[in-house]
């Protein structure tokens, strides 16, 4: 297993709430993010939030095209798990 962060990302990029979701969203996505959180119970309506907040947080990201197809290419650079563990072990940092 690898990981290795892209980039920082701006949580403000997309607001937390249903209007900055639907905002950040194409016409089509946010018809069925809509959809999907009217149809939602009071229970499952936080999920549906947290899931297309994801979404748009991806859709709005200035190199989102550039990195799928790196992804998918299999050329996205990447970095081992154990060495992040040993670089934040050396920096001080919390490993669990």
């Amino acid at each position: 297993m690898t990981a290795q962060p892209i980039q920082p990302h701006d949580p403000d990029r997309v607001p937390r709430t249903a209007r900055g979701i639907a905002a950040a969203l194409s016409a089509e996505r946010r018809t069925q993010f809509c959809e999907e959180l009217m149809a939602a119970t009071p229970e499952e309506a936080a999920a549906v939030l947290r899931r297309w907040w994801c979404e748009a947080q991806l859709d709005t990201d200035p190199a989102g095209d550039r990195l799928t197809a790196e992804a998918l290419a299999g050329t996205l650079p990447t970095t081992r798990v154990a060495d992040l563990i040993e670089r934040r072990r050396r920096a001080g940092l919390p490993v669990e």
